[in-house]
């Protein structure tokens, strides 16, 4: 539980016709994860893999079209490369079938989208009871124009286009702009008239009356809609018919998937394939007496246990109980870890789920939570683990601080100390947990790197710290900074700024700036970590500042409104610190812990798949 599991390396020899059958075994074991090899020339079966992604792909998309589900039908079975074609063609005439009629249902929804516009447009002169071919040629006698004004100029255009001999007739308005029709006699000339309003000419894509034309547009709207409900139907028929067909391919592909995918590493010479790839130790067992009763032809299988140098090559598979899964995907969000390297999930959970309840302390604030996460359950699905322990630490410490709904030592009594009655008691507190905190991600990650020989900088650097926190103290606690407190912080420095020495290759003067540099930010990110847990107090006492300002706020107010007030307030501590302190704890898990220990570089365990559903 706390790396991930021992893997053994497997090489499994048998001949190319048993790949099939031994790719689904593999695959029904769900523990091998295939990789390439180096040893054989051939990369095999890459025509079956071509044509198992086609197939595949035109099902994945037939499958988005259908109303129904298909059911699976154990048990696999194998399936050749002429059987995989046939399915495919069969698929290919279903989908071009498919395609051709959603072609024409993607021309008819542009038809009907572009009357719909059409529509829109026409509003705007629904009021207009003239032909609006009118506008579309020129009079002999009479001058007509029809456009915009904006609303601003409106009154004075009025004016203007009257003494001009012209008639306006306003049929629409919105915010901007006034829509009008101008008519009056040709000879009088009203265009510097129009220039000075900004009148906009309007482009009219209709040739009769607006109704006329609204009925028209509503009968070709009907025509294209019903079209479109024949289509669609024929889609479905098209499915329905073809349901068998389609049970049968995907029964088919579903029984094909793992020999696809472990061609994508399958490598052979000749009637001898290869198989390569990783396996959990503890299920080595269970595959050889798999392949034992399984595979009746000869075949060679041999197994080792990965080489340091392999370590971060070889897949990680971490075996969590399903409370942890909110966690594991919070601690996924940083990295996986390397194998061999130390998997924080655990620690995580339990650093986190303390950490929230420190810095939001309340019996009623953390009940809400719970039940919230319970409440919402369908929703938050995994999630709910997550919100359900941060709302029992939030009670337990609610609890320790007599806490609930802001109400300190009030309401409860306090088991242990009001955090914001005891802010010095508070601080010293986080201070301690931080301390122990990148103590225990120091010591981490000194086993980490222990086989790598890497150890030497971070023993160094553990020293460094305690020598420093033990200084610190008997300076604070008795004034005095004497020989051995000296000897605690220098002789672990010297030691770093040696190592960093020797690791640069640098011109002698860059050289030493360098070390000293690096030294120097061993020194200040030791410091800077350690304060930086003083936000679990900060946020403590923030909680109750909020609090306190809520209560101040509700006794200036009367009822029902000052009860009015402390609910929505406890609300607003609920979701927004709420949420503050979920990131805080966050930061300070990746940046303070995470960022001392691991590498979250690890390569994600795969194994190989049983069917079309896990691909």
């Amino acid at each position: 539980m706390l790396k991930p599991l021992p893997m053994q390396h497997i090489s499994l020899k048998l001949l190319t016709e048993d790949v099939p059958l031994t790719a689904q075994l593999l695959a029904d074991c769900r523990v091998f994860n295939p990789e390439t090899s180096e040893q054989l020339p051939d990369t095999l079966g890459e025509q079956y893999r071509n044509v198992f992604t086609l197939a595949r792909s035109r099902l994945e998309k037939i499958l988005a079209r259908i109303p129904y589900r298909l059911t699976l039908t154990p048990p696999h079975r194998i399936v050749q490369l002429s059987e995989l074609e046939n399915v495919n063609a069969q698929l290919g005439e279903i989908w071009q079938q498919i395609s051709q009629n959603e072609e024409q249902l993607h021309q008819l929804n542009e038809q009907e989208n572009s009357l719909k516009q059409l529509l829109d447009t026409l509003k705007t002169f629904s009021e207009l009871d003239i032909d609006l071919k009118l506008f579309q040629k020129k009079a002999q006698f009479l001058s007509l124009h029809i456009g915009t004004v904006p609303i601003d100029n409106l009154e004075q255009f009025k004016e203007a286009i009257a003494l001009a001999g012209h008639f306006v007739d306003i049929f629409h308005r919105d915010e901007q702009s006034a829509y009008l029709v101008i008519a009056g006699p040709q000879e009088k000339k009203v265009h510097p008239v129009l220039e000075h309003a900004e009148f906009q000419p309007l482009n009219i894509p209709f040739h009769n009356h607006p109704q006329q034309v609204h009925t028209e547009l509503i009968k070709q709207l009907e025509q294209i809609q019903k079209h479109t409900k024949k289509v669609a139907a024929t889609i479905q028929a098209i499915a329905g018919s073809k349901k068998t067909v389609l049970e049968h391919a995907y029964q088919t592909l579903n029984s094909g998937a793992a020999y696809a995918e472990l061609t994508e590493t399958l490598k052979g010479r000749g009637q001898l394939a290869l198989i390569e790839g990783w396996i959990p130790s503890e299920d080595l067992p269970k595959l050889e007496s798999t392949l034992k009763e399984k595979l009746h032809s000869p075949y060679v299988l041999s197994t080792r246990y990965p080489k340091t140098s392999e370590y971060p090559q070889v897949p990680s598979l971490i075996r969590h109980h399903r409370f942890l899964a909110p966690f594991i995907t919070l601690v996924k969000n940083y990295g996986t870890p390397r194998y061999g390297e130390f998997d924080p999930t655990l620690l995580f959970t339990i650093s986190f789920i303390l950490m929230f309840g420190t810095m939001f302390g309340d019996v009623g604030h953390g009940a809400l939570i719970a039940g919230a996460g319970w409440y919402w359950r369908d929703k938050f699905k995994s999630f709910t683990i997550f919100f359900i322990a941060a709302g029992f630490s939030s009670i337990i410490f609610g609890l320790l601080y007599g806490s609930i709904f802001g109400f300190e030592e009030i309401l409860l009594p306090a088991l242990w100390l009001s955090p914001i009655h005891n802010p010095n008691l508070m601080l010293k507190f986080a201070l301690y947990w931080g301390i122990a905190f990148i103590i225990l991600a120091s010591f981490i990650n000194l086993i980490n790197n222990w086989r790598q020989g890497q150890t030497v900088l971070n023993i160094a650097g553990l020293l460094l710290y305690l020598g420093g926190i033990y200084a610190i103290q008997h300076w604070m606690e008795k004034d005095v900074f004497n020989t051995d407190q000296q000897f605690a912080i220098l002789l672990p420095l010297l030691i770093i700024l040696a190592y960093k020495w020797n690791k640069n290759n640098l011109p002698i003067a860059e050289r030493i700036l360098v070390t000293l540099i690096e030294g120097l930010e061993t020194i200040i990110n030791y410091l800077a970590n350690t304060l930086s847990f003083l936000r679990v107090a900060a946020f403590s006492l923030n909680h109750a500042a909020l609090a306190i300002a809520v209560f101040t706020l509700a006794n200036m107010m009367t009822t029902p409104a000052n009860w009015l007030t402390i609910i929505l307030g406890n609300l607003f501590i609920i979701i927004i610190e709420g949420a503050i302190v979920t990131i805080q704890v966050l930061r300070l898990e990746y940046y303070e812990g995470f960022s001392r220990f691991f590498k979250g570089d690890g390569r994600l365990f795969r194994p190989l798949s049983i069917g079309i559903n896990r691909s």
